[in-house]
Order: C-alpha cells, then sequence, then structure tokens
C-alpha cells in the first residue's frame, strides 16, 4: 500500500440507512464502507475504517494518526458544530484531513451551517451523499504524495 487513510465517523452514522433517509440516503454506513474499500483497493490505498458515537473515541482515534496514517476522512456529523476537542485532536495530529457531511449542512437549520472542525481541515465536502467518502478518498491521494524510497529510509 502506498498511501493510508484513516476514516472517521461520529454520532448517529450507524443508523444511516434507516435514520432520516430522505435527508442522509438509504444506504447503511457499512455499504458505503464496502463502496469505499472497493475504490480504496483499486488504488492501492490502505485503509481503517472507524464509528462512534463518543466524543473521547473519536479524540482518540485521531490521536492515533499521528505517525502510521497519509490523511483523514472525517464525518463528524453533529460533533462537526459542538466540539472543540475533535478540532484540538486535528490540530495537534496535523494530517491532512477531509471532512464530509452527507447532507448539504448549508441547506439545513442554521445551527449546521456552522463548522468548528472545518478549519482544520484541507477540504469540506457536503450534500454529495455518499460520493462525498470517494471524492474526500480521491483528493487525499491526490495530495498526499507517494513516499520516495530515500523517504523511506
Amino acid at each position: 500500500m502506498t498511501k493510508r487513510i484513516m476514516f472517521i465517523n461520529g454520532p448517529n452514522l450507524n443508523l444511516l440507512g434507516t435514520r432520516e433517509p430522505d435527508v442522509y440516503g438509504d444506504m447503511s454506513l457499512e455499504h458505503i464502507e464496502n463502496e469505499v474499500r472497493r475504490a480504496a483497493s483499486q488504488l492501492d490505498v490502505g485503509m481503517e475504517w472507524f464509528q462512534s458515537n463518543h466524543e473521547g473515541d473519536i479524540v482518540e482515534k485521531i490521536h492515533s494518526c499521528w505517525e502510521d496514517w497519509d490523511g483523514i476522512v472525517l464525518n463528524p456529523a453533529a460533533f462537526s458544530h459542538t466540539s472543540v476537542a475533535v478540532l484540538d485532536a486535528l490540530r495537534a495530529v496535523k494530517k491532512p484531513c477531509v471532512e464530509v457531511h452527507l447532507s448539504n449542512i448549508h441547506a439545513r437549520e442554521e445551527f449546521r451551517r456552522a463548522s468548528l472542525t472545518a478549519s482544520a481541515c484541507r477540504a469540506v465536502i457536503s450534500g454529495m451523499g455518499w460520493l462525498g467518502y470517494l471524492y474526500a478518498l480521491k483528493f487525499l491521494y491526490a495530495i498526499c504524495g507517494v513516499k520516495s524510497e530515500k523517504e523511506k529510509q
């Protein structure tokens, strides 16, 4: 594998496919993961997929990206609007990150339009449904350079 990308999913995303399908679509998080794994495999990208409803678990997973991961795809869900802890973890780890939202947060309630965590991300993808994960994968693949033999030593 030439690159390694961590996918971190926040609260309530375990309910995808049944929770408000008119807003979030009808695909389960497992189905989205399978589609992303297929695309990552074609790019020869190693990946891990993680979901938690607990802020501290998400902070710990971001911390785990410190050394062995080239980038992070983060769907912080509701934590994007509330979590200084997730923001601080992203800033501390200093890995390129893409924030993904299934729905268009700018077309929803006023409080959803502001993302605390976005300021620590290279890009934000919003409103493209599950395809946002694929675009985030391809973006990170493009910007996370493959290490030369000299850099590997």
